[in-house]
C-alpha cells in the first residue's frame, strides 16, 4: 500500500509540473500578446493621426473651388 501511495505521489508530482509548465507558457504567451496589443494601438493612433492630418491639409474651401464641368 506504501508503494501505491507513492506511486500516485509521484504521478501527482509530475503532472504538477507538467500544469506548472503549461502555465509558465501561458503567462508568457499573455505578455506576448499584450505587447503586440499594445504596439498595434500606438500604430494605430499614429495612422489615424496621419489621416487627420492628411484630411486638413486636402479640406480646401469648396466654395473656392470651380464648379465641375457639367455646369
Amino acid at each position: 500500500m506504501n508503494d501505491t501511495l507513492e506511486q500516485r505521489l509521484a504521478e501527482l508530482e509530475v503532472k504538477l509540473t507538467f500544469i506548472d509548465d503549461t502555465v509558465q507558457a501561458l503567462m508568457t504567451a499573455d505578455a506576448d500578446q499584450s505587447m503586440r496589443i499594445a504596439a498595434l494601438e500606438r500604430s494605430l493612433r499614429e495612422l489615424r493621426g496621419e489621416l487627420s492630418s492628411m484630411r486638413v491639409a486636402q479640406a480646401d474651401d469648396p466654395h473656392t473651388e470651380p464648379p465641375p464641368p457639367h455646369y
